[in-house]
């Protein structure tokens, strides 16, 4: 009898401890957010006050008012040159995405051994330097480089602006951030099952109506994040703009070492940098309301 007493007192509180209403009258433990707390501070240190101060240059830089963001607005090269920057990336965006997929598709339908060589030949470019790599597309795209030659010879076409101009820009840019297109959509189609698509044709479907409804839309969260990431990473190039554009291909990092470098217009420089960090934001917002229940990490789903 005392055996049952006491373990229908246990199930009681049992029952008690997953009450809402008691759980919600209980004092709440902070103490896991201390845990939080050095985080916190580095992130702050290393981010929000150099964007603090980069702030309060571009009001108080000469003088304290607004007339930088006035120079910025009112200057029409500064619109150009931002039209320029998110066209730039957003077309890099586009052919990443274009090649990405099906090398990503590719790597879940071999086997083993090429997928980790298909992985080798990805990674590979993110172990050499940015300028190196630079540098070795500034000798295959000049006038009188082997492209060119290869054109000339094959074709009898030539010599093709293929630098110092937006394609030699694009063409670098993709192959440095062509990584962070594939890895993310590759992390989301290695998640689909394949019996999909199979069961898809069964029930009468054609091959690319199956791609377009079933396959496609499970692989959103990857293309999602791979092109969230190559387009804010590809607003920031300088090195690849500087060599193989020109001074009429000039893009915001570029305008913004002008100001700051070269005239020391420190006001105007920061100005720059708040205009594109809170156009990147808006930006950003916009896809994120297209894109509803898609989340940045690839393969989840909100």
């Amino acid at each position: 009898m005392v055996h049952a007493t006491s373990t229908h007192n246990r199930g009681k509180r049992s029952g008690d401890g997953g009450d809402p209403a008691r759980l919600a009258r209980e004092p709440k433990n902070w103490r896991p957010f201390l845990l939080l707390i050095p985080a916190f501070v580095i992130v702050s240190f290393f981010f929000l006050a150099p964007l603090v101060d980069v702030f309060i240059r571009s009001i108080s830089d000469p003088v304290l008012g607004i007339q930088n963001y006035v120079w910025l607005f009112t200057t029409p090269t500064n619109m150009v040159v931002a039209l320029r920057t998110f066209g730039t990336s957003f077309l890099v965006t586009i052919v990443c995405l274009l090649i990405a997929y099906p090398y990503a598709y590719l790597m879940t339908i071999v086997s083993d051994r090429t997928r980790n060589m298909l992985q080798l030949f990805i990674m590979l470019p993110l172990w050499t330097s940015i300028l190196v790599r630079t540098l070795a597309w500034l000798v295959l795209l000049q006038d009188t480089g082997p492209i060119n030659g290869l054109l000339q010879s094959l074709f009898g076409i030539g010599p093709l602006p293929l630098i110092r101009s937006t394609f030699g820009v694009a063409l670098g840019m993709s192959q440095v951030l062509l990584p962070f297109m594939v890895l993310p959509i590759y992390s989301a189609l290695a998640k689909i099952d394949k019996r999909l698509l199979p069961a898809a044709a069964n029930l009468g479907a054609r091959p690319v109506t199956a791609f377009f409804t079933v396959y496609l839309p499970l692989s959103r969260p990857g293309i999602f994040a791979g092109s969230v990431t190559v387009f804010i990473l590809g607003l920031g190039f300088y090195i690849i703009p500087a060599l193989l554009g020109s001074s009429k291909e000039i893009m915001m990092s570029a305008l913004m070492y002008q100001q700051i470098s070269g005239f020391l217009m420190w006001g105007q420089g920061t100005a720059l940098g708040i205009f594109m960090l809170t156009a990147t934001i808006v930006v950003l917002v916009l896809v994120g309301r297209l894109a509803k229940g898609t989340s940045l990490f690839a393969g989840r789903v909100k």
